[in-house]
């Protein structure tokens, strides 16, 4: 049995998991930078570590430390989060040889679905509908003809490795090709290390589906329905919801199977999303990835459903088996998370990193704020910009939404600029009311 875990994290997640431990009875260690050593997290769990300077590649991203850390404290399993090492196959096998338990799936899973195009080969296999394009990588510019005249213009060009958008280049005619190819080629060696790409059809404006799994060492696997993620901002989530205002009984049913399916090809073993393009129009949806890891936007499927993703990563990775089966998950009401980022939405979201010098933070029925931080914390400028996620829960969308209005109304934090702002227009919005909203929502209203 887990006793101690190691949270390899910061900010509100590892507020999160040292909640979720302390109700599980197991004691929680706290690795940290210089420069989160006031953080909530530090005050909040058992014992804390400084594990490097500020810089991630010197702290959270630096595993060996890490391990080093979770031995000299005892604690025998390691809790990742999201980002940093969440991830990264080489720290999950690293757990694994020092016979410390990694909360998350077996590293060849996290290596496999880390692998885009690899992925995209092991779904199609499976029977799960992906986009049409190249089965695998594509080495040269030439080995792109023959899949576009079979799919067509627009095509979109994927790194095989990483995500957040980077890598990315849509090309509409065939004079553009060569100039995205070597950008997108470039672009994610850069970021990822691995210059690979792929080619698929571009879907224009689509939803962006994504279903919440979770899977036991025992082959068990459920899901916890849909979350619309269509709110974003170069490829990065501003506002998640559950279920999907657009999303029919019948696909959702669909959606589901799939998802579960996908999960049981690769033996999955422990929470995760399987992410999927919806087309509005004809209700067809398309594999897209699968994410590893808890994540940011995990509270949503949680309100909904009344399961707590975090104490089943935790159980699962002490192999317990899964204690609910597929009918005993109920859908219950709709729920909205806005992430309230330190950026200035007026400033084409530039980073607003400092001290809070004031924190109102909302409450009253069907609101939670999940945050890692407090009245003088200073937002360290190196990391995320998160501050916190409000999530509104109503037993309907309306009373959601209207739930929302009145908590971003009540969140009051001086000091920093945040996207408290931003989301207000959003829930105006007469496209974001009526569900319809894709992911072309926010370059539509907010340039």
């Amino acid at each position: 049995m887990i006793s101690k875990i190691l949270i390899a994290n910061r900010g509100e997640i590892a507020v999160r998991i040292i909640r979720a431990a302390k109700e599980l009875g197991i004691e929680t260690v706290l690795v940290h930078s210089t420069a989160d050593k006031e953080s909530l997290g530090v005050r909040l769990a058992d014992q804390s570590v400084c594990i490097g300077p500020p810089p991630s590649t010197d702290s959270y991203l630096f595993y060996q430390n890490i391990i080093s850390a979770a031995e000299g404290l005892k604690a025998d399993a390691i809790h990742p989060g999201y980002g940093f090492l969440a991830e990264n196959p080489l720290f999950a096998e690293a757990c694994r040889a020092m016979k410390i338990k990694f909360i998350g799936p077996r590293s060849m899973v996290i290596r496999n679905m880390g692998d885009k195009a690899k992925a995209k080969a092991l779904m199609k296999e499976s029977g799960v509908p992906v986009v049409p394009g190249s089965d695998g990588i594509i080495e040269s510019i030439a080995e792109t003809h023959d899949i576009i005249k079979k799919i067509g213009f627009p095509i979109i060009i994927k790194p095989s490795a990483g995500g957040g958008g980077k890598g990315m280049r849509i090309v509409y005619r065939q004079d553009e090709l060569e100039k995205a190819y070597n950008f997108a080629s470039n672009e994610a060696q850069q970021a990822f290390g691995d210059s690979r790409v792929y080619i698929e059809k571009y879907i224009g404006n689509p939803k962006h589906i994504e279903v919440q799994i979770l899977g036991d060492r025992h082959g068990n696997v459920v899901h916890l329905f849909e979350r619309d993620c269509s709110i974003q901002r170069r490829h990065q989530k501003l506002l998640e919801e559950a279920p999907s205002p657009t999303v029919d009984k019948e696909t959702r049913e669909k959606m589901g199977e799939i998802a579960i399916r996908a999960a049981k090809s690769v033996g999955y073993d422990s929470a995760g999303t399987i992410e999927f393009l919806y087309d509005r129009e004809t209700k067809k949806f398309y594999f897209m990835e699968m994410n590893t890891r808890i994540q940011v936007e995990h509270p949503v499927s949680e309100e909904i459903t009344g399961i707590d993703l975090i104490k089943y990563q935790i159980r699962i990775a002490n192999e317990e088996e899964l204690d609910i089966k597929q009918e005993d998950i109920i859908r219950r009401g709709c729920a909205i998370e806005c992430r309230i980022n330190a950026e200035d939405p007026e400033n084409n979201f530039n980073p607003s990193p400092g001290e809070i010098t004031q924190l109102i933070v909302p409450g009253g029925p069907g609101i939670r704020v999940d945050s890692g931080v407090y009245p003088g914390y200073k937002i360290p400028p190196f990391y995320d910009s998160m501050a916190a996620k409000l999530i509104a829960w109503g037993n309907n969308r309306r009373e959601a939404v209207e739930r929302m209005k009145r908590a971003l109304d009540e969140f009051h934090i001086e000091g920093i600029k945040t996207t408290i702002s931003f989301h207000k227009k959003v829930l105006k919005n007469k496209e974001f009311l009526s569900g319809q909203y894709t992911t072309d929502f926010v370059s539509k209203f907010f340039n």
